[in-house]
């Protein structure tokens, strides 16, 4: 716990939104945390725990009320949070990690002047200085050459790329305090534990603490020196994180523990909180419905995507970077492939490949009696309608502008598989799917947790009827409750429609829990492959083992 003179005091935090339905979104949350130490909030989607966080960057939406006290003690002087954010504050004394880095840098500036643009705002430095200082963090948070990820805008990056260098832009500038939304959930375990290493090197350095906003209850208990733990705005249970995830004393903060899916679990429907917090309802034992796993449905051989480097003055390409290079394996009917691998292994750009959204350099992708990397966009018209890929962030995926029923009834159209009154009807059927209400059909994604805009996009994967689903990481930004939900929801829909998986995922456990075979993925090759158990529990390559001991 916090000593008498902490870096930031929280006292009787509440937030309010107004409107013609008052709600109370973070109820009497009371914390400090002293110089150097890490405080990790922990909760379900909803909790209240980004709020927390927002309203001590002084960043909560114009229609939220803040009562409380809420009080940083820097080596300059003690300020008052609440009321008339002081200026250079935000950015240098506190910075922040926020959860989804494509939202928030810029997407038509490179991210090394973005970079640059956060050193020169509070650092009293020339350009050329601020650049150089720019390339030096892209280079302390592990991305591979950093004077070229300084030139390159934020699609150009993959998605623990990106998270990285929101993290330099946090702790470039030194802050006395460090508030990280979900920092290392787009990452690899092996990229997780050096991020971690900096973020601890930062504290040991500077004596910065740091809020560390988690769903990861392992992480949590190996970063953290005091834990919060927060259920529908409230504090569940606050002390030493050892006491706190140890011995538990909170039955939510069990049920949570209960959730984490494991090896054991094969086989078995994940508990979720209610199952646990309710007395008498559906045990976790459970036996989920075995899919009959079939002949190869799709086939990659030699399969390579390489993107142009160097061109010549001719526009002929002098250099690739091969991002899949020479990937051969069968998906068969019914089965759940897992492919795994560290940001940057070409996970992605192999399913994107898959569905055509990117060119293929060589090889083939063998699928109903078609090459499908020698179709034309045209031809690929009706084969997507097969073969559906659920995202890895659902805010970036869902366009704001349109309607949950709009995203949901235009494959139908476009596909012709329902018109007039049916399209809205067979609307309600993939909501009903999913476990979301038919009121959602009118709503817009702002209006949605992550977790319920991860069954949207579940939702609009299977409005085409596919035969094949990938899935990118599509359980990465869940809270463990959540991600048990969605987890028994894949497996169900495998069961009721006998789809085919291609499981992308970086965390190795829920990979091992839902995967029939396992692929390990390394700089573009397949470095090992076979069953679940044998990958996983028995590996041979290195690049798996390390992977396998880099496990929180």
């Amino acid at each position: 716990m916090a000593d008498a003179n902490p870096i930031l005091s929280v006292s009787g935090l509440h937030i309010t939104f107004a409107g013609p339905q008052p709600f109370t979104a973070v109820h009497n949350i009371s914390f400090a945390i002293e110089k150097g130490k890490t405080l990790a909030i922990v909760g379900e989607s909803g909790s209240g725990k980004s709020l927390t966080a927002l309203a001590v960057m002084g960043l909560l939406p114009a229609a939220a009320l803040l009562q409380g006290a809420i009080t940083l003690h820097t080596a300059a002087a003690t300020a008052s949070l609440q009321k008339n954010y002081p200026q250079g504050i935000r950015g240098k004394e506190i910075g922040m990690v926020f959860q989804e880095p494509m939202s928030s840098l810029n997407p038509v500036m490179c991210v090394g002047k973005q970079l640059k643009e956060a050193i020169l705002t509070h650092q009293h430095i020339t350009g050329d200085a601020a650049k150089q200082l720019a390339i030096d963090w892209l280079g302390k948070v592990q991305l591979p050459q950093p004077d070229k990820i300084y030139t390159r805008y934020p699609h150009q990056l993959s998605g623990g790329q990106k998270q990285r260098v929101m993290i330099a832009m946090a702790m470039c500038n030194h802050p006395e305090l460090l508030i990280a939304d979900e920092p290392t959930t787009a990452l690899d375990v092996t990229v997780q534990q050096e991020i971690i290493r900096l973020m601890h090197y930062l504290q040991t350095q500077h004596g910065t603490a740091m809020i560390f906003i988690t769903h990861d209850l392992g992480l949590a208990a190996t970063i953290a020196d005091d834990v919060l733990v927060m259920y529908k705005g409230e504090a569940m249970e606050y002390g030493p994180a050892t006491e706190v995830l140890s011995n538990p004393q909170s039955a939510y903060t069990q049920a949570l523990l209960q959730c984490r899916p494991s090896a054991a679990q094969k086989g078995e429907r994940l508990p979720i909180v209610a199952d646990i917090l309710n007395p008498g309802s559906a045990t976790p034992h459970i036996l989920q419905k075995e899919v009959p796993i079939g002949d190869p449905l799709l086939s990659a051989n030699d399969l390579k995507v390489w993107f142009p480097q160097e061109q010549n003055i001719f526009g002929t390409p002098r250099a690739y970077f091969k991002a899949v290079d020479g990937v051969s394996f069968d998906l068969r009917k019914g089965e759940i492939l897992g492919l795994v691998g560290e940001s940057g292994c070409g996970k992605s750009t192999l399913s994107r490949a898959l569905m055509g959204l990117v060119p293929v350099h060589e090889g083939a992708i063998l699928y109903g009696g078609q090459n499908l990397a020698a179709l034309s966009s045209k031809e690929w018209r009706p084969v997507r309608k097969r073969i559906q890929m659920i995202f890895q962030d659902p805010y970036s995926s869902l366009n704001p502008r349109m309607t949950i029923g709009d995203m949901l009834t235009e494959p139908l159209r476009i596909h012709g598989i329902a018109i007039g009154s049916a399209l809205v009807q067979e609307a309600k059927r993939l909501l009903d799917l999913v476990q979301l209400p038919s009121t959602a059909l009118n709503k817009y994604p702002h209006e949605f947790s992550g977790g319920q805009r991860q069954r949207i996009g579940i939702a609009r994967a299977l409005a085409p009827r596919p035969e094949i689903l990938i899935c990118d990481e599509s359980v990465s930004a869940l809270d463990v409750s959540i991600q048990a939900q969605v987890l028994n929801l894949l497996k169900d829909l495998q069961a009721e429609f006998g789809l085919t998986y291609l499981f992308i995922a970086h965390d190795l456990a829920v990979v091992h829990y839902i995967s029939d075979r396992v692929m390990v993925m390394q700089s573009g090759i397949i470095v090992e492959s076979g069953t679940a158990d044998q990958v996983l529990k028995h590996p041979t390559d290195d690049y798996t083992k390390r992977l396998i001991a880099a496990i929180v």
